[in-house]
This record gives structure tokens, C-alpha cells and sequence, in this order.
């Protein structure tokens, strides 16, 4: 049989399931959403933003790309961000990273090609940013690790400083913004640290390591 059948006949088994076991399951889920946060992680099929928070559907709204960055010239994700903060009044963005980032390794090895290659510029940023302190680690393990800690810092600021997120502070708006990073080697989300509209983004400081 086909992958892809296999999809469509494991959807049509979890479907069974939930109704036999909450015959409400999906009416209750069929009207508008509600969530609390807007998770801006990696496209790393390793990482489900929903099974590692156990978080129902409706909690959770997620934008996901390589390498978990954020640019303002990136309309997809700007677009994300208004929308989560204006129309759905979410009270937290989360900008998280992962252990053993494929994307944030090819960045570090240069050995990204054609369209990747372009999208990692704000990744090969950071690394320039932070050169000395991800060079000094020991091993090829340890230095990615600190390369993704560095990322999720960098890609909180330039969150805070975007105009959507700037207009919900010009607003009042009391949101704040998580950088955390997930361990595949433990499972276990690991935060790294917090910015407000109070926080001076001028001088914001390196994260102590939780990967490393």
C-alpha cells in the first residue's frame, strides 16, 4: 500500500476513536479559535508544537519555517504575527528552537544551496553576530547547539522589534514574548528567556546555555 493511503487510513481510524471516545469532539472544535499563543518554531518533522505541550486543538497557532527566523520581509510570517495579535489577541509569542537543527547546521557548515541558501541569510547573521562564543566550543555537537541558542535570541529580538509586534506595544498590548529551545535528546522545552514592551531591546543579553 501507498504512504500516503496509509495517511488517509490512519485519519479515518483517529476519527472513529475521538467520536467513539468524545462524540462532541469535532462540533466543539468547528467554531472559531481561541488561542493563547503564536508559536514560531522549525519545520522539523521531529518537533510537533502540539504533542510536546499536549495542547488541544485551538491553543495553539503556528507558523513554522527553516530554522525557526523571523524577517520582516517575510509577509507569510508578519502577516502570522498581525493577525495573532490583532484579530486572535493572543497573550504570548513563542519563537523556539531545536537540539540538532538541520538547517542551523548547514548554515554552520556554508553548505547550503540555491533557495535554502538565500532564506538562512538572517542565520548566517547570527553566526557572524556570536562568531567567537559558537567557535570556542569544543565539538561540531556543542557548536550547533550554541548556534541554535544564539538564534532563538537574535529571532526574539528582531520579533520585538517588528512593526507588528511594536504597534501591539505602542497599543498597550501586554504581550510577551518566550524564546525557548527544545531537546530532542530528553524531550524536554528548555527557556532561555523573556521580552516585553518594558525590555530594552539595546541591551539585551546573551542567553545562558541550556544545551551545551
Amino acid at each position: 500500500m501507498s504512504e500516503y493511503k496509509q495517511l488517509i487510513l490512519a485519519n479515518m481510524a483517529w476519527q472513529v476513536e475521538k467520536h467513539q471516545d468524545d462524540p462532541d469532539y469535532f462540533s466543539r472544535h468547528a467554531g472559531p479559535e481561541n488561542p493563547v499563543f503564536l508559536w514560531i518554531g522549525s519545520s522539523d518533522s521531529r518537533v510537533v508544537p502540539e504533542r510536546i505541550t499536549r495542547s488541544p486543538p485551538g491553543s495553539l497557532y503556528i507558523h513554522r519555517n527553516l530554522g525557526n527566523l523571523v524577517s520582516e520581509s517575510d509577509l507569510n510570517l508578519m502577516s502570522a504575527v498581525e493577525h495573532a495579535l490583532v484579530d486572535l489577541g493572543v497573550k504570548h509569542i513563542i519563537v523556539c528552537g531545536n537540539h540538532d537543527c538541520v538547517t542551523l547546521g548547514r548554515a554552520l557548515r556554508g553548505d547550503a544551496k540555491d533557495l535554502i541558501d538565500q532564506w538562512l541569510a538572517p542565520a548566517r547573521e547570527v553566526y557572524d553576530n556570536h562568531l567567537e562564543e559558537i567557535d570556542a566550543m569544543s565539538d561540531e555537537e556543542s557548536r550547533l547547539s550554541r548556534f541554535v541558542e544564539c538564534n532563538v535570541r537574535d529571532q526574539l529580538v528582531r520579533l520585538a522589534r517588528s512593526g507588528p509586534v511594536q504597534a501591539a506595544f505602542a497599543r498597550g498590548q501586554d504581550v510577551k514574548l518566550h524564546g525557548w529551545v527544545y531537546d530532542l535528546r530528553d524531550g524536554l522545552i528548555k527557556p532561555l528567556m523573556e521580552l516585553d514592551r518594558h525590555s530594552d531591546l539595546a541591551d539585551v543579553p546573551r542567553p545562558t546555555s541550556v544545551l551545551v
